[in-house]
């Protein structure tokens, strides 16, 4: 195992990592959850009034969750008509606290796998833990490239950045993790 997943066989994966690699794995995904934040009413909350909680209407004005939370009729509100608008929000508000509560569950899955390990050596993943991982990779990708700008024509030059670029660090954890969920899409199809 060279860093990247490897079937495991019933539609698992495994991935041997390195203190390091571990490390900022996790750590990134720590971020995430404070990105996306605690569900309503904080952790420790009334599941019933979970339940029947609205989540809002607007879109975020962070651009980062404004991508992990997209609107559903697509382009900026300021582009749309008012009934499209209307129904934005609405959809917003009855679908955006369980998008963030299964965010915030992959991620932790993630760290809770990380925190299992132990530091260094190989992370076995049973089929359903995948799917976990599949969401939180792709999270955290979206999230680093918004915050690198990052777009479909410039990618490539990524590779190219000069080694005193400020962004260095983080292209080179978004080419990784993108390496990452591709290894596992690839080891859960096999």
């Amino acid at each position: 195992m060279a860093g990247l997943f490897e079937s495991a066989g019933g539609g698992g994966a495994a991935i041997a990592l390195d203190e390091v690699e571990a490390s900022i794995l996790r750590s990134l995904e720590v971020q995430m959850l404070e990105l996306i934040g605690p569900g309503p009413g904080g952790d420790d909350g009334d599941p019933l009034a979970a339940l029947f909680a609205e989540g809002p209407s607007e879109a975020p004005a962070d651009p980062a969750l404004a991508r992990l939370f997209p609107d559903a009729y697509g382009g900026p509100a300021a582009s749309q008509d008012e009934e499209t608008r209307a129904a934005a929000a609405e959809f917003r508000r009855y679908t955006e606290l369980d998008l963030r509560a299964r965010k915030r569950d992959d991620a932790l899955q993630v760290v809770r796998a990380l925190d299992g390990l132990g530091g260094a050596g190989v992370l076995k993943l049973a089929a359903a833990d995948c799917l976990h991982w599949l969401g939180a990779l792709n999270d955290l990708r979206l999230t680093l490239g918004v915050r690198l700008e990052v777009s479909e024509e410039d990618e490539q030059g990524l590779y190219e950045l000069p080694d005193g670029d400020e962004r260095k660090p983080l292209v080179m954890a978004y080419l990784w993790l993108g390496a990452l969920q591709e290894s596992l899409l690839e080891a859960i199809t096999d």
